[in-house]
This record gives C-alpha cells, structure tokens and sequence, in this order.
C-alpha cells in the first residue's frame, strides 16, 4: 500500500503553498505588474516598498494607468533638499507613466511640475489661489506641453484674458478647460480661445461674471468681428497679453463644442442662447444655464432648434414660465396648441409634422417658481426622450401636472419632485402605476405624502434610490 505524506503540524502556510508550487516571488515582472494593477493607490504604493522585484514590477507603467497624483509641492527655500525632492519625485512619476497630475497646492514655481512631466494629458491647478497670469506664462514658455488635453483652473482667482491668450496659443490640442470662479476673465478672452483652441469640446465658464452675450457670440463663430474687417476688441488684449500675439486672426473659428458651463453668468441673456443656436446647434449636446436670471422663455425658443442638444439646466431661471417649457417642446413641430401664443404641440409621442420629438434627455428647471401644471403639460406632449427631469421647488406643480408626465414620459429614470408641497399620494400613484423604469425619485420635502403613498412608490422594479431627506438605498 503507497505511502501517504502528511503535512507536518508546525509547518507555516508560505511552506504548504512553497511545497504545492511556485511562489509568489517567482513570478514574472509581467504577471505581478497585472497583479498590482488591480490594487487601489495605497496598495500600490505598499507593494512597491516589498522588495526590489516587487518595486520594479508596481513600478510598470501598466500598473498605474489612469491615475491622478495629487500633489502638495514644496516652497523653493523650504529646506535643505526640498528641490532635490521635488525633482526625485517628477522622475518618480514619469517613470510610471503618470500623466493626470492635480496640484493641491502650489507653493513653488509651476513651473517645475511642467519641466518634470512633459509628457502631461491633465493638469488640474483648482483652488491654486496664488497662480499668477505670469507663472502660467512661465510654465507654458518652459514646457509646452504638446499632449495636455484637460486643463482645470477654477477659482484661480488671479487669472485674467492674459493667461486665456497663453493658453490659446500654447496649448492647442486643449478638449477641456474650467476656468469656473475666474471672476477677470471677459469675453475678450473667449475670443481667444475660440481662435486658438480648435479642438476645445468641453467649457466651463462658472460665475464669470464679465463674459457677455459677445462673449457667446465669439465662442459660437457668429460675431461680425470674426467675419471681416471690423478688429475685434481682444485685439489690444492680445498685443498687451505678452504671447497671445501668437494667436492668429481670421477665419471664423468654428469651434465644436460638446459641454458648456454659464451657471450663474448673470450678464448673459436671449441674445447669448440665439448665437448658440446659430453656431453651436449641431455640436453642443450639455448646457448648464442655472442661475442665468436674465434668460427668459424666448431665449429657450431658440433652444428647441438645437438637434443635438441633450442635457439642459434650467435651475433657478427665474423669468422661465409655463410658455418656455411650450417654446422646448416646439422641436418636435406637430398639432396647434389651444392658446394663440405657444408653439404647436403634438398629442402623442412620434406624432408632428417633423416625424421626431425634442431630443432632450436631461431636464432641470429646478427653483422656477412660474413653472405649473400648464408647464408639465407641455413637457409631457412633446419631450418624450426625456430620462431625468428635475421638478424641485416648483411650488405650483400639483398631482394633476405629476399625472400628465407619468402617462406620456414612461421612459423616465430619474424624478425630482422634491419641496413640491402640493404633491400628495395620488400624484404618487400615478408614478408608481406607469414610471416602471424609474431608479431615483426625490420625496424631500413633500409635507403631503403619506406611509400610503410611499408604499406604491416602493413597488417599482427598478427603484434603487428614494431621497425622504436622506438618501436610501434599497
């Protein structure tokens, strides 16, 4: 009869596993580095501090794809070393092949960081009080950075139209800039950049409160000034810009923007949505209006002639009415409607003169207290392509406008009917009874609704969100 081998008792588990087969520390670079890949950050950086083999393999390029380092950099006198450190570090990084770097805070020169990795994709400086029109100047002189394509300078609060020339001259394979909080850019700087930066797709132009309807009309190709002979008023900031006499006047720009930020651009008004529509309304598909108090409906008329636009932020427009929920849901063309002054609508979804309904998917008219029942009737006869609609604070919306939508936008996925304080379990029925594929629905402060209500709202298949004032995942 064979001899059976046991394991003896005080043999470790790293013995059982060395005697069954290969270990860990045997295998290839290439296997330990797919490994590592999975880890989060810290575990990488735990790996790495092992032994040799282990650093060299977390050290693999492929390991640390896609990650952002973060980083707090030294003042240039802060010690003995304190450059060598900074230095030692950028090698470290380039060695890893990272190329998204976020710059926490910035107390030495910019720089350093662009020298030390050329090679960057993204570069976020948010928050960087202290950057300075002339140490972006510097950075961008020093280092070009031919590969940057995500650029983030919100609440760099210094930064002026002189950095936007830089920017539009050095940086042309830009996709997207936020310049969110960049309270001294003007809409001289948007020309530049609509000049310079052809390849721009994503815009964020947060509480910029200079930027002006002209400001639109450049990034949109639409103004005189980019058509002929009239020099345009960037002009002089250019030449004053110590760069931006790079960037070249001419031909219209023509940029092709996806994603626009103007929440909270208070100078902005119909005028700026009229050149969109005119020079953007094949390209731009999000666009954040919120907290623009002068847009009213007649600028959203010329919303409802964008075909590829499909996200829309309305939030707290204040002169956004009943009408302007009419004027967007204009695009689809169809039957008269039975007031003289609002657009036709057609009575069913697919049904208008056009063959096609709005193409929104995301609807936010948040805190638009002149928004009713009229309004929902409206959204509900012509924006079937709707997945999110945001109805929060809209005071007036009673169960009957909660109804209209729950009959006609049954592809609905997302609903905020939060702080609607007419809203009371029979709008609650409605929902439940035809918004099957509803995800997310926000309850917050309906004071009406009660246990009853709520119980139908919880038999929906898809639900995985209800918001009562917090969120609960079911």
């Amino acid at each position: 009869m064979p001899r059976q081998t046991t394991t003896p008792p005080d043999t470790t588990l790293e013995q059982q596993y060395e005697n069954r087969g290969t270990h860990i520390s045997s295998l290839y670079p290439e296997i330990l580095a797919l490994i590592f890949s999975y880890l989060d950050v810290r575990g990488k950086g735990r790996a790495a501090q092992v032994c040799t083999a282990w650093r060299d393999a977390a050290y693999h390029k492929s390991v640390w794809r896609g990650v952002e380092a973060r980083l707090h950099l030294r003042r240039p006198n802060g010690g003995a070393g304190s450059g060598a450190s900074n230095a030692q570090l950028f090698a470290s990084l380039a060695r890893r092949g990272i190329r998204k770097v976020q710059v926490l805070s910035l107390r030495r020169g910019l720089r350093d960081v662009v020298t030390g990795l050329p090679g960057l994709t993204s570069l976020s400086l948010s928050g960087c009080y202290n950057l300075t029109d002339l140490g972006l100047a510097h950075a961008l002189c020093a280092a070009p950075l031919p590969s940057l394509t995500s650029l983030d300078l919100s609440l760099c609060k210094q930064v002026t139209d002189e950095s936007l020339a830089r920017i539009a001259s050095h940086l042309p394979r830009l996709e997207e800039l936020r310049l969110g909080g960049c309270g001294h850019v003007t809409s001289a700087g948007l020309l530049l950049l609509a000049i310079g930066l052809r390849k721009l797709r994503r815009l964020d132009l947060r509480s910029c409160w200079h930027v002006s309807d002209q400001g639109i009309a450049y990034l949109a190709g639409v103004a005189e000034e980019q058509r002929g002979s009239t020099p345009p008023p960037a002009e002089d900031a250019a030449r004053g810009g110590g760069g931006a006499q790079d960037v070249v006047l001419g031909d219209p720009p023509g940029l092709s923007l996806e994603h626009l930020g103007l929440q909270d651009c208070q100078r902005l008004t119909d005028e700026a949505l009229r050149h969109l529509s005119a020079g953007l309304g094949h390209s731009l598909r999000s666009l954040n209006l919120s907290f623009c108090v002068s847009v009213t409906d007649a600028g959203l008329r010329h919303l409802a002639r964008m075909p590829a636009l499909r996200e829309l932020n309305l939030r707290a427009c204040d002169n956004v009415t009943d009408a302007g929920m009419a004027f967007l849901a204009e695009g689809c063309g169809g039957l008269p409607s039975s007031n003289p002054g609002l657009p036709s609508l057609p009575s069913a979804p697919g049904v208008g003169s056009s063959g096609s309904c709005s193409p929104l998917t995301h609807l936010d008219v948040s805190f638009c207290e002149k928004i009713g029942d009229p309004g929902l009737g409206h959204i509900s006869r012509g924006l079937f392509a709707l997945r999110s609609l945001s109805l929060g604070a809209c005071g007036r919306v009673t169960d009957e406008g909660l109804a209209r939508v729950a009959e006609t936008l049954t592809e609905l996925e997302t609903l905020n009917v939060g702080q609607c304080s007419r809203i009371t379990d029979r709008g609650l029925a409605a929902v439940a009874s035809r918004l099957t594929r509803l995800k997310c629905i926000d309850l917050y402060g309906c004071t009406r609704i009660t246990p009853s209500g709520l119980q139908k709202v919880m038999t929906l298949p898809k639900l995985s969100v209800l918001n009562l004032g917090l969120w609960h995942i079911r």
